[in-house]
């Protein structure tokens, strides 16, 4: 496919990624399945094989009861082909895992969407919770839930933050460990599980948003600068590149990224002259992660979306994180 997004939706601001098509606030969640491409089913059926016949039998279709063939209901593309005890999460079930968060919660959808024609699903919503950093710098509480059908990404819900002057986005984690609840495809997804687990997630946000206003006190020089964009680019391998070919985002020089990282926090980043970031260690985790969001070299906004959520782009900003708050200490 050309594409990774084969449809989205969202409300409110344009988002970060700039895709999809524009809802009006509050709609049902019926809406934003249709809206966001969401109203199928992921079908399933036995992987089958023909038999080599001999000279005096004719072809016969088996079946291989390990494994099975994902397909979509409405298209009947194919999406995947995974273990027989593979537990499938429908797309509509991301969605209604939101039903009482939106209805009674006060929580509010702001965008939902289909990556790789179907193998990837996710919504996010926001939860209501907002802190204010020095120099109005403004940051939201989000929650996202997404799901694989081939094996990629288990059922995952994301405690998020985004910071609003920018639309950067970072996963809550606390002293290295990750808020992220994941149920892997080998069990079932229990909905009412899941938010009983949210709730403690969900609870360390003040004690979040306090290291993040550390943070914004933490003053750096132009070592720690320095010092700093080389850990969290190259890693403990000090190797040259920042990421390794393949999954849609190319092959970087470290000194590339360093200097455009380095661009940001000097002034060129959104929201770097606001006082919270200006010459802080909050300003560096901004630049690093406006850079993974918006600044990557990737092949498209969809590769980059992936990647900042789920993948490599995912992993360097909780890298960019633990040094951040190592600075703090």
């Amino acid at each position: 496919m050309a594409h990774l997004i084969e449809t989205m939706a969202y409300a409110g601001d344009t988002p970060w990624h700039r895709l999809g098509h524009r809802l009006s606030p509050k709609q049902p969640l019926e809406v934003w399945a249709q809206q966001a491409g969401m109203d199928w089913r992921i079908q399933e059926t036995p992987v089958r094989f023909m038999t080599q016949p001999a000279s005096d039998s004719l072809q016969t279709l088996e079946s291989f009861a390990e494994q099975k063939v994902l397909y979509r209901s409405d298209s009947r593309a194919p999406l995947s082909v995974v273990s027989s005890r593979y537990q499938v999460v429908q797309p509509r079930e991301v969605l209604e895992f939101y039903r009482d968060l939106t209805d009674i919660g006060g929580y509010e959808m702001e965008t939902a969407g289909v990556l790789k024609g179907g193998r990837k699903v996710w919504a996010l919503a926001r939860t209501g919770k907002q802190a204010v950093l020095k120099g109005s710098d403004t940051v939201n509480g989000y929650l996202l839930l997404a799901t694989s059908c081939d094996g990629t990404l288990a059922t995952s819900v994301t405690p998020t933050t985004v910071r609003v002057v920018c639309n950067n986005t970072l996963a809550i984690a606390l002293d290295s460990t990750s808020n992220v609840i994941r149920v892997p495809h080998s069990t079932s997804f229990d909905a009412d599980a899941v938010k009983r687990q949210l709730g403690i997630a969900i609870g360390q946000w003040d004690d979040f948003m306090y290291r993040m206003k550390a943070l914004a006190a933490r003053k750096v020089k132009g070592k720690e600068v320095e010092a700093y964009i080389q850990q969290v680019l190259c890693g403990p391998s000090k190797s040259d590149e920042v990421s390794a070919p393949g999954a849609g985002t190319q092959p970087m020089p470290g000194a590339w990224a360093a200097r455009k990282v380095l661009e940001l926090y000097e002034g060129k980043g959104r929201g770097a002259e606001l006082a919270a970031a200006r010459g802080t260690a909050w300003g560096l985790l901004s630049a690093m992660t406006e850079f993974v969001d918006h600044e990557r070299r990737a092949r498209s906004r969809e590769y980059r979306l992936d990647s900042a959520w789920f993948g490599q782009g995912a992993t360097l900003k909780q890298r960019a994180l633990a040094h951040a708050l190592e600075l703090a200490r």
